[in-house]
């Protein structure tokens, strides 16, 4: 009797899990932004520095990511287009070259950190130079780039088993750190700026995780959903990307959180002065062992090839978007990877243009952010299927904080210490 029972549920649960695989893919390429090798330098240096203190801003900023890769998979869904077609098509002329080369620095600031992380991890894990370690990074992307002829379904694949490692390395990690749990809990939910660095740093996270380049890759990668199957309804479709982006970005979010929680058990009592990945990755052997480190390290490796293929990706589609032309894969690498080249021979410090990169991109996030929601909100380019006004809402006081945050950096920069001393007094409430 029971195996008559048992036999449908098992069939429906068959069938769901299949239904769910035939959509699943965008959501997963565009969180590999969240745990690039940006992140890895913001959230270390969080942790060490600040120990659990600004852990209320990665949880903040994912809660914030969130929210504008649903409004970037709904355009793209509803619309056919990509935010950088939308852009380009809306903008009067005289405005199309400025945001296309804003867009065009969003993407190269952001394959220069992925692509430098990826050769940091080489270069440690196998001792050799950095410049050798770009070259290993340049060659692996440029495979893996091209197993998209194949399928981009197979791709999807790949970069989603990268993404799965490095978060069962990072999160293995947590077994060999003495965190304090309590710690956590408070550092995620109690606003708090310490000082100036710590705006610096939070602007960092917030570049790192809110990051443009995926909303422009989310919005292009879901019109292959509808493309795929064009027998399912689009109030479905926009059902199960809301649903795919909550668990991916909570996953990619719980990396984070890990990254800053063991950084702040391993270095913030002994070592609050250090920064970068380099020493981090010095200081890990004696304090927590071989294993921790090697799981460092595959994090790194896997989170730096994974997001410079997707950044390689986002930047094609964004040149591609505003010039109306097709561009080779070779060509759209070359042109992050000569800057990348460029910067490691000068004998820039990788952390410091990691950290610099994550700020830029910060300062420049409004911009996608608020043409994201003009677009989500606007009737003639969503019809009915536009978002609602609590998240249009919702959507604008994201975007105005990221604005207040740098409008504070900017400032204290400029000598203008102002807005910190109100930003301080408020979060120290």
């Amino acid at each position: 009797m029971s195996i008559l029972v048992d036999a449908p549920t098992q069939t429906a649960d068959i069938s769901r899990w299949r239904a769910t695989l035939r959509f699943a893919g965008p959501s997963v390429a565009a969180s590999v932004a969240y745990v690039d090798p940006g992140n890895f330098a913001t959230n270390i240096e969080a942790g060490a520095r600040y120990g659990y203190t600004l852990l209320w801003v990665v949880v903040s900023a994912n809660a914030a990511a969130m929210l504008f890769q649903m409004l970037a998979a709904r355009v793209g869904l509803v619309t056919g287009r990509s935010l950088a077609q939308l852009c380009q098509e809306a903008l009067p002329r005289g405005y199309r070259l400025p945001v296309w080369l804003l867009f065009e620095g969003v993407a190269m600031a952001t394959d220069l950190a992925e692509f430098t992380g990826a050769a940091l991890g080489f270069s440690l894990l196998l001792g050799i130079s950095l410049m050798s370690g770009l070259w290993v990074t340049a060659a692996l992307t440029m495979a893996l780039l091209h197993i998209e002829r194949i399928g981009s379904r197979l791709l999807d694949l790949t970069i989603g088993v990268l993404v799965a490692v490095v978060g069962l390395a990072y999160l293995g990690q947590l077994g060999f750190s003495p965190v304090s749990w309590p710690q956590v809990i408070h550092g995620s939910v109690t606003p708090r700026v310490p000082d100036t660095h710590a705006l610096l740093v939070a602007v960092g996270i917030i570049g790192a995780t809110i990051m443009p380049h995926a909303l422009f890759l989310h919005s292009g990668l879901t019109q292959q959903l509808r493309v795929r199957n064009p027998d399912i309804p689009l109030v479905r479709l926009l059902r199960f990307t809301n649903r795919e982006v909550f668990v991916t970005l909570l996953i990619a979010g719980l990396v984070n959180l890990a990254m800053v929680a063991t950084s702040a058990a391993a270095f913030h009592e002994t070592l609050s002065g250090l920064t970068g990945i380099e020493n981090a990755w010095q200081a890990l052997t004696p304090m927590l062992g071989r294993a921790a480190t090697g799981l460092f390290l595959l994090a790194l490796i896997c989170s730096g090839i994974s997001s410079s293929v997707v950044g390689t990706l986002a930047g094609q589609m964004v040149m591609e978007s505003f010039t109306g032309y097709s561009i080779p894969l070779w060509l759209r690498r070359a042109i992050t990877y000569i800057p990348a080249m460029l910067i490691v021979a000068a004998g820039v410090n990788v952390d410091t243009a990691l950290i610099v990169s994550q700020v830029l991109l910060s300062i420049s996030l409004p911009v996608p952010m608020l043409a994201l929601i003009y677009f989500a909100s606007s009737r003639r380019h969503m019809g009915h299927h536009r978002v609602s006004v609590r998240m249009r809402l919702a959507a604008f006081i994201a975007a105005i904080v990221v604005l207040l945050f740098n409008a504070v950096l900017v400032a204290e920069t400029s000598g203008v210490p102002v807005l910190t001393r109100f930003v301080h007094i408020f979060t120290s409430v």
